[in-house]
Parts: C-alpha cells; sequence; structure tokens
C-alpha cells in the first residue's frame, strides 16, 4: 500500500512539473510574449525557456517531464572494480558491519591509489545488495531454498485425493503408567481439500510404522462418533521422508488398500505448510488451555492428566472446536468443506479386512506336531492337523499375541491360539522389554554369586599356601645343617 502510494505522489508531482512548465511558455507560443519579459515574470532564465520551447516543439506535453539521467544509480568518478569489492567486502561471512567494510575499502583504496568512496556511497552501495543473495552468501542454501525458491503447492480439487500424515512431540507434561510427568505423540492425518482431520493417534512411544497404521485405521474406517464423518481411502497418501513412514508396511499397505504413497524430497519438507499450520493451531488454542502445558524454557510444570484424559480432551475440542471453525485459508469450517462435496468414499469391504492389511505383519513360519512356535510360544488349532512340516504364512498384530492368523497358499486356515496368553493381552513390545528385564536380572544374580565364590576362593588360597622358610631356619642350634646330598 505504501509503494502503490509514493508512486501517485511522484505521478501527482510530475503532472504539476508539465503543468509549470507549460504556463511558462504559454505567453510565448500564443501570442508571441518576449522571452525576457516571460524570464522575468517568472524567474526562469531565457535559456531555460528557450529549451522548454524546444522540447515541447519536438515531443509535446511529455517531453516537458524531468528527464532521468542515463547513468543513474552509478558512482562517477570510482574505480570500476570499487562497487564489486564492497558488495563482496559484504557477501563475507560472518556478516561484517557497515563501518568495518568503509574501514577496509579505505585501507585498500590507499594501498591501490584509488579515490576513496565517503561512508554515505559504501552505504548505499551495501543497501542496495540483492536480500537473496545476502542471505545465500551468509545463511547457506538451506535457508535460501526455504525462502526464495519456488515451491510446487499440491493442491486438491476434492475430498480425500490427498492426504497428507506427520507426528508433532506435545509440548504438555501427562502421567504415564509409572507416574512419572513425560510429554506423548501426536500423529495426525489431515485431508488437504478441505483441512480436516481423518484420524489421529496419541501415545507415548516414538513414530512407528505402526502408530502410522493405527492412525490410517482411525482416517478410512467410518467413526462411532456422529459429529465425526470424515472416513474412505485416499487416493494419494503425502508424507515426509521418515522411516516410518518409508517402511516397507506402509508400503505393502498402500499397495494393498490401492492408493499412492508420495514422499517429499530428503531433507526438504516442501508444501508440509497446511501439517505446520494445524501444529500451531494445537499449541495455540488447545495445549495452551491444557493443565501441564509446557513450552520449550518453561519450567516447574506439573503434570496432572492422563493419556486417557488427554486423548479425550483432544478429540473434544478436535469435533467441537476446529471441525466446526471457519479456516482462514479456506473460508469455511472444514467439516463443512468436506461435506459440502457430495460424493461416495471409497472404502473396504469389512473392518476385519482393514485390520488385516493395516494392523497385522507377515511372517513365514513351519507347522511342527505340537503347533506354530513363535516368539517362545506355541500356537495350535485343528485345522494345522493337515499341514504338519509344511511352511505356512502368519499374520500378527504386535499389540496382541494371543493369537495369530495362519494362511497357505493366500488361503485363510485358521486363527491359531496360544493358551498361555488366551485370557490376557500380551503385546511384542511388553514381551520383548520382559524377556530384556529377565535377562538383566539373571545376569545380575549371575555376578553377584561369581562375586562370592571369588571372594571365598581367595580367602581359600592365602590360607592353603604355606608361608615362606627363611634358610637359617633348617640349621639346628648347634650349627649343624641338614644333609641333602650324598657326597656331603
Amino acid at each position: 500500500m505504501e509503494d502503490s502510494g509514493e508512486k501517485h505522489l511522484l505521478k501527482a508531482e510530475a503532472q504539476q512539473l508539465v503543468q509549470y512548465r507549460f504556463n511558462c511558455i504559454r505567453g510565448f507560443i500564443s501570442d508571441g510574449v518576449p522571452l525576457a519579459q516571460l524570464a522575468k515574470e517568472h524567474d526562469v532564465s531565457v535559456r531555460t525557456l528557450w529549451r522548454w520551447i524546444q522540447d515541447y516543439r519536438n515531443g509535446g506535453l511529455f517531453s516537458l517531464a524531468r528527464k532521468s539521467r542515463n547513468d543513474r544509480g552509478a558512482r562517477r568518478n570510482l574505480h570500476p572494480d570499487l562497487e564489486s569489492l564492497i558488495e563482496g567486502l559484504c557477501l563475507r561471512k560472518p556478516p561484517a558491519t557497515i563501518a568495518f567494510v568503509f574501514r577496509k575499502v579505505e585501507e585498500i583504496c590507499k594501498r591501490e591509489g584509488w579515490k576513496c568512496p565517503s561512508y554515505s556511497a559504501v552505504y548505499d552501495i551495501a543497501r542496495r545488495l540483492d536480500k537473496s543473495m545476502l542471505m545465500l552468501a551468509h545463511e547457506g542454501s538451506k535457508a535460501y531454498k526455504e525462502k526464495f525458491d519456488l515451491v510446487y503447492r499440491r493442491e486438491s480439487t476434492r475430498p480425500n485425493e490427498i492426504w497428507q500424515a506427520d507426528h508433532k512431540h506435545l509440548d504438555c507434561l501427562i502421567i504415564d503408567s509409572t507416574g512419572k510427568p513425560k510429554k506423548p505423540w501426536l500423529t495426525v492425518i489431515l485431508d488437504d481439500y478441505s483441512r480436516a482431520i481423518a484420524g489421529y493417534f496419541i501415545a507415548f512411544e516414538a513414530p512407528s510404522a505402526m502408530r502410522t497404521a493405527l492412525a490410517l485405521r482411525q482416517a478410512v474406517w467410518r467413526k462411532q462418533d456422529p459429529r465425526w464423518h470424515i472416513y474412505g481411502l485416499p487416493d494419494q497418501f503425502y508424507t515426509d521422508h521418515g522411516s516410518d513412514f518409508t517402511s516397507l508396511h506402509i508400503q505393502q499397505v498402500a499397495t494393498d488398500l490401492k492408493f499412492e504413497a508420495i514422499f517429499s524430497t530428503v531433507g526438504e519438507p516442501r508444501g508440509r505448510g497446511k501439517m505446520e499450520r494445524f501444529f500451531r493451531t494445537v499449541d495455540d488454542l488447545f495445549l495452551n488451555n491444557m493443565p501441564g502445558y509446557a513450552p520449550r524454557g518453561e519450567k516447574n510444570v506439573v503434570a496432572s492428566l492422563t493419556l486417557d484424559e488427554l486423548d479425550w480432551a483432544f478429540k473434544e475440542w478436535l469435533l467441537a472446536d476446529y471441525l466446526m471453525r471457519e479456516h482462514s485459508e479456506i473460508k469455511t469450517a472444514p467439516m463443512m468443506r468436506w461435506e459440502s462435496f457430495g460424493f461416495i468414499p471409497r472404502m473396504v469391504d469389512s473392518l476385519e479386512q482393514l485390520d488385516l492389511l493395516l494392523l497385522t505383519v507377515v511372517k513365514p513360519r513351519k507347522v511342527h506336531p505340537d503347533g506354530i512356535h513363535f516368539q517362545g510360544f506355541r500356537y495350535m488349532d485343528v485345522n494345522l492337523a493337515g499341514f504338519v512340516g509344511e511352511s505356512v504364512i502368519i499374520r500378527y498384530d504386535p499389540r496382541d499375541l494371543a493369537e495369530i492368523m495362519v494362511y497357505s497358499n493366500n488361503r485363510f486356515l485358521c486363527r491359531a491360539i496360544c493358551r498361555e496368553l488366551a485370557d490376557t493381552t500380551l503385546s511384542l513390545k511388553s514381551l520383548i522389554k520382559a524377556r530384556n528385564e529377565r535377562r538383566k536380572d539373571l545376569q545380575k544374580s549371575i555376578t553377584t554369586r561369581k562375586t562370592i565364590v571369588d571372594r571365598f576362593l581367595e580367602v581359600h588360597k592365602s590360607v592353603a599356601a604355606p608361608s615362606p622358610v627363611p634358610a637359617q631356619s633348617f640349621e639346628s642350634k648347634g650349627g649343624t645343617k641338614l644333609k641333602r646330598y650324598a657326597t656331603e
């Protein structure tokens, strides 16, 4: 707005100048008034009036405007290399002050015998340097790309065309299962067209392929809450290049569910601004009002919420506030924009099929006479009787190892049950943790016992070993000595 106002002002001043010069020469052109008289009336020299008359005759009113210099912006009477020298000093890293550049220019000019520019001239040359060039020189190519590179912005034309997924470490301390304060992770799947959230998952564990699969499960399937209508399969699934998104499990899921997985360039997560915008909204409108909010640098924050309480609060905020609030960019509420398109989302046949594709891991195994051996447990079903000795494929849920699904030649055989785990839910992670703890306890017991054994062995050695006998002890009090050889 300021630039357009300045241009309008300059244009008005130019028009006033043309009008003034034409009024000065009008008497001569229309009535033949002598130039000496006009010069006296308008306090302008006769030579100047004559030049204006010649300009008017050659080019009309436009020629009466002030002419710009051909060498405008160029420094006169300065060495040709001096401007490049000043620019080069300004582009050095770390950035130098104008005073430092001016002193360096003075030293070089004295040494080379050049005319030294003024401080204002040096400042003007430095001020006219391209901002993008300064950032590239001082802050590197990464900062330059973030600010000045052209970016292809992915824009979808309908709901479920593009979904984006990302993780955020929430700045909120909550109480974990051990009673300690800890910050959870939030995984979010966002519909690019409507900015609506299709699914999310909150947990303490760091981002992983299984976390992404759990968020996808909620995003794809129909929600039980009647306030949440977003569901279906996306055409494209756009994520960054993290290992949790590029894993073989997620690639297999994309193939099975028939959507295209698209990844941003390694080290350059471009086009992710919509996710970053949502996470800022979470910080400003949700976490900022929650007990335990602990932004960076904040100390003495007391955690009071549990993970389930935070999950419930986030869901209520999401459905009652965010999805119904007008978005500043799309100018409508995300839920209304998703529903206004009027379409039938693409879906899977059943929730069981979705769970099979998203939440299970595939492993090859062999059927033994006592069942299938997996993770130290035995899984049995009567349908396995005819497959003893054959290789099969099992699918299992890492969160629950009580049963596995068995396939042979891509045909479902049965659900094999582990009797030891049938009444409980045991996750693979907890199983591995328990095994590690058991191994540590055993190692600790072994180390304790070895220490005791080593201590007693040392004591036994010190008691059983004879003390050294001095040489004079073999001599009798009378001075005789013990004969050791026959010749003595």
